[in-house]
């Protein structure tokens, strides 16, 4: 329960925040060209109810209104003469006047459109900047990697072999290694890896799939962990049947182990054996497994519910580089990271339009997994950056409804000359609903789907 609490704050922090700059965008720009903004709100008040709003009573038709909403679906500003998901139809029939959106030059109303879009990206850059100078980069090189890496059945057939260190990826030296690194692996033509002490080429497939890569089990690639057990947790199945520190588990269920990336393979696989029509004694029989210790010894024992048994491994003592940041150092760097992560997220919508990626898309529940069981604050601020530049994009996509869309009509009026009826830009924009609306239940349904094994 601490848990999913801890998972909450943190989600409603970071999108809150967020949510308040990006339409803080659109209302510094509305202001700057003295556009009148009638609400400014957190969240959705539907059918005008708010659990907070300020003034209470207007006290006059230029004063903002600025709330918070009980629907947690985003936010807006509701800006007059606009038509968007707050727009006054009402308002739309009356002649312009001189403080409304509609009223004022095209590259003015474009400026207001994108101003969320580009205080998302603004933000996302400082915060990765901000995040540089104050921790800095903490990484281990993959020269350091002296164990190599664990690669999966479809990795080994592109000529991988468990233990090879992977430097280079078409003749660019990887100086630190995460999971993005497997997308610059798909998109490869060679990979230089290091095996028994020599450089080694090999050529990659064409086509390769980011998304399968990183969704089999075990993922195609990943550092290798030696089975060398640190500590044993008191009160668990490990505690009960005796094992120490000195024992390496060599075998489960007459499976053989290699390493610890091995047996969390096998708990993976008898976890994924068991289905929702399961019962408590299926789940205890599929617990129950028979460990070999140390080539020998036989123990019996029941894995917990969680299906774990109960022990950590110790990680290898690799060398840590540390990277230092100065103020005005960082800004580069800040910005030349979040332009790496934007073209990455770019990168990988392309999976989207797949019937597997389709399934892969995830909403609330879904970005409240990616944020830790517990509060850390460097976590917490790489997140938010993240989620920053993913609200930017998505925003700048051309859908009616979206900052894009609007914008894009707005394009189309500046290059043609010709500016689109409001009946058509109120129809579109009910279209541009109806497709976000169909998103976001996709997104949450399929929350939902996996929380019940679907």
């Amino acid at each position: 329960m601490e848990t999913v609490l801890i998972k909450t704050l943190q989600v409603l922090l970071s999108l809150s925040l967020l949510i308040i700059l990006h339409e803080g965008g659109h209302f510094l720009f509305a202001k700057l060209f003295k556009v009148r903004v009638e609400k400014f709100y957190l969240f959705f008040d539907a059918w005008n109810f708010s659990l907070f709003k300020w003034p209470r009573k207007k006290k006059n038709e230029n004063q903002t209104q600025y709330g918070i909403g009980w629907l947690p679906l985003g936010g807006y500003v509701k800006i007059s003469g606009m038509i968007d998901e707050s727009m006054d139809t009402e308002q739309m029939k009356k002649p312009a006047q001189p403080w409304e959106f509609r009223s004022k030059p095209a590259w003015q109303r474009l400026l207001i459109m994108l101003g969320g879009i580009i205080v998302n990206f603004i933000v996302a850059f400082f915060i990765y900047s901000m995040v540089l100078f104050t921790w800095g980069e903490s990484y281990i090189q993959p020269k350091d990697i002296t164990y190599g890496f664990k690669f999966n059945a479809s990795a080994k057939a592109d000529g991988f072999r468990d233990g090879d260190i992977i430097i280079r990826i078409d003749n660019k030296d990887i100086e630190a290694w995460s999971t993005s690194e497997l997308r610059a692996i798909s998109n490869s033509k060679t990979v230089t890896v290091l095996r028994d002490g020599k450089e080694v080429e090999l050529a990659m497939p064409e086509k390769m799939n980011l998304l399968e890569m990183l969704q089999q089990e075990p993922m195609y690639a990943e550092m290798l962990l030696p089975m060398n057990i640190d500590s044993i947790i008191p009160n668990t199945p490990a505690d009960k049947i005796g094992l120490k520190r000195t024992d390496k588990i060599t075998a489960v269920n007459g499976e053989e182990i290699q390493d610890f990336n091995d047996f969390k393979l096998q708990l993976l696989y008898i976890q994924d054996a068991l289905n929702e029509q399961s019962t408590p004694a299926d789940s205890l029989k599929a617990r129950t497994i028979a460990l070999t210790i140390n080539h020998s010894d036989t123990l019996t024992a029941v894995l917990t519910p969680e299906f774990t048994l109960g022990f950590s491994v110790k990680f290898p003592d690799y060398a840590i580089t540390k990277k230092e940041y100065g103020f005005f150092e960082s800004i580069p760097a800040g910005i030349q990271f979040g332009c790496e992560t934007l073209a990455g997220y770019v990168s990988d919508l392309k999976y989207v339009f797949t019937k597997q990626g389709a399934r892969s898309v995830g909403g609330f529940i879904a970005i409240g997994n990616i944020f830790p069981d517990v509060w850390d604050w460097h976590r917490f601020w790489m997140l938010t950056a993240f989620l920053s530049i993913m609200l930017g994009f998505m925003n700048v996509l051309p859908i009616p409804a979206l900052d894009g869309g609007h914008a894009l009509f707005t394009l189309y009026e500046i290059v043609t000359g010709r500016k689109p009826s409001d009946k058509f830009l109120e129809r579109a924009q009910y279209v541009g609903m109806i497709i976000l609306f169909a998103l976001l239940i996709l997104a949450n349904g399929n929350d939902i789907m996996r929380l019940f094994g679907i």
